[in-house]
């Protein structure tokens, strides 16, 4: 339970450098801004249009009698809603990310920096960063896409639907988030995404930490746009800890990016 607590430990270290560091809080927070004029848009029309498009999917329905007519479409909305917010709350800080690749890029050195020794550079240029960037958002697209529609069919199960499913949404969510958020500093560090998921597999509890409360504060509408450069900061520090470049680090034998490194 040492990781869990740690994770949850990051986040809150990273809220607090953004906090101590105004300048660089402001200068984190104008991608998520960005973003979340989009996403605000696109939400608003999405469930303005809500009835109509369960209406056009459930054209099957339309004889049911009363009420059953209005359980069985006001519960789809629900779960509609549902998946469409589980949805933005993942893909919101992917495509943060990559609109405000240079801004959390310059953040998450500068994170380096204040903790002293080395500042990693990966080496690539801004546009490799960003294309890299863009294929690793495509293929989580692809990847949430898939765990909605499974959460979206299991959540017509009685009891479990309701209660169990959301508590492993928000599970997987939260891992979801701290794959993306600790993505820049990885990439800064030269590992990419097939040994940065086996790094955060190997100390699940830690990632599930950081990630699992950040999904849940994400919901609060314009929490993101603040907390987005502390959730960057604290995904730097996370990282100095899976890397083992953290001297308050607990001993753990060789870390997860040692033994990638030594295995290449």
């Amino acid at each position: 339970m040492r990781d869990l607590v740690s994770g949850f430990g990051y986040l809150m270290k990273g809220q607090r450098w953004a906090a101590r560091h105004g300048r660089w809080w402001g200068f984190g927070m104008i991608p998520a801004l960005i973003t979340l004029v989009g996403y605000a848009a696109a939400i608003v029309a999405l469930f303005f249009w809500t009835d109509d498009v369960i209406a056009w999917a459930t054209p099957f329905a339309d004889d049911w009698s009363s009420p059953w007519l209005g359980v069985f479409r006001g519960a789809l909305t629900i779960l509609f809603a549902a998946t469409c917010l589980f949805l933005a709350v993942l893909t919101f800080t992917a495509v943060t990310l990559l609109v405000g690749q240079p801004f959390y890029e310059s953040l998450s050195e500068q994170v380096d920096r204040s903790e002293g020794g080395a500042v990693p550079d990966s080496g690539l240029s801004i546009w490799s960063e960003l294309w890299i960037g863009l294929r690793e958002a495509i293929a989580l697209l692809i990847r949430v896409t898939l765990w909605s529609v499974l959460f979206f069919a299991l959540g017509f199960i009685p009891a479990v639907g309701q209660t169990v499913i959301p508590a492993l949404a928000f599970c997987v969510t939260g891992f979801f988030l701290t794959e993306e958020l600790t993505s820049i500093a990885l990439l800064r560090r030269g590992i990419l995404l097939k040994d940065r998921r086996r790094m955060l597999r190997s100390r699940r509890l830690l990632s599930l930490g950081f990630g699992v409360p950040l999904s849940v504060l994400f919901l609060i509408p314009l929490v993101a746009v603040f907390l987005m450069p502390g959730a960057v900061a604290g995904a730097t520090l996370l990282v100095r800890d899976l890397t083992g470049e953290n001297e308050d680090a607990a001993p753990r034998g060789e870390t997860a990016a040692g033994a990638f490194h030594g295995a290449s």
